[in-house]
């Protein structure tokens, strides 16, 4: 069964299907503000994207479709990796992806995000148009949440079907900026003790290194079928400065072109100034309202 969606047309001013998106893209490699369009070209170059998002912004996922959109017109075929979706739930993701169940049949076992609907439904239906992939990359949340009650050594008690829904290597280093900046932004959390704050990192970690890991695979597997380009769609903490699942799937994935985008959203188009920590955030900053 196939699915049938409208692909718009995306220009310099970017159109996506609930109407214009603004933006402004900063290109970090040259230090200069560009257009989505000359974004759009060398994103199609890469090897993996990360589209780093704020969830609850509605203009950021409406310009990930507006990347997909231009991504189509350049790479006919293409993988989509989703954070959103859990290792456990790609069976069903396949057998809708495939038309074998319906969406409501989907949405029922597969433990979609909250405003799915509007937030993630277009990115998917829009991939299921294509015929692209749809890889659930996401270590799952029952086992994330073993391993900041209980650390690492929870995962040598898993089971084999449990222990291959995270990722086999593990790399969570606790002297890195990573971790630093985990640390930082978790500073207000109420936790009981430093070793609970380190558990929560660990359990970051396993999210991270299972998306990298699910990346790596999903590229090595598309290359065989010339499906050469995955873009990855993730919370822009999870690969901002290159770090976390971004830095996992590079190492996992060497001499390839894993290229970041973090989506920013801001009060003002008009009077942007990137700083020198935004400068290295990404290789593309994309701006849109709040």
């Amino acid at each position: 069964m196939m699915r049938v969606v409208v692909a718009l047309a995306v220009s310099g001013a970017v159109a996506a299907a609930q109407g214009y998106v603004p933006e402004r893209v900063f290109d970090a490699a040259a230090g200069r503000f560009s257009d989505f369009e000359a974004m759009i070209a060398d994103l199609s170059r890469a090897d993996v994207v990360f589209l780093g998002e704020q969830h609850d912004n509605a203009n950021g996922h409406r310009l990930e479709l507006a990347v997909l959109e231009g991504l189509a017109r350049r790479r006919s075929q293409i993988v989509l990796g989703l954070e959103m979706f859990e290792r456990d739930v790609q069976e069903p993701l396949d057998h809708f992806s495939m038309g074998h169940i319906t969406e409501d049949d989907f949405l029922q076992v597969s433990r979609p995000w909250p405003r799915y609907a509007s937030d993630y439904g277009p990115t998917v239906n829009f991939a299921i148009a294509h015929d692209w992939p749809i890889v659930a990359t996401n270590a799952p949340q029952a086992i994330v949440t073993d391993v900041s009650k209980g650390g690492l050594d929870v995962l040598e008690g898993a089971s084999a079907a449990d222990r291959k829904l995270v990722a086999a290597d593990l790399a969570c280093p606790t002297d890195d900026d990573y971790h630093a900046r985990f640390m930082a932004a978790m500073a207000d959390h109420p936790v009981s003790d430093g070793q609970a704050m380190d558990r929560m990192y660990l359990a970051q970690c396993v999210r991270d290194e299972t998306m990298a890991e699910s990346v790596a695979h999903a590229w090595q597997i598309g290359a065989l079928s010339g499906q050469r380009l995955v873009v990855h769609i993730n919370g822009a903490f999870h690969s901002d400065f290159h770090e976390g699942a971004a830095a996992g799937a590079s190492r996992r994935l060497p001499g390839k072109r894993v290229v970041v985008v973090s989506i920013l959203p801001v009060q003002d188009l008009d009077t942007l100034a990137p700083d020198a920590t935004d400068r290295t955030r990404a290789n593309y900053l994309l701006y849109t309202l709040k």
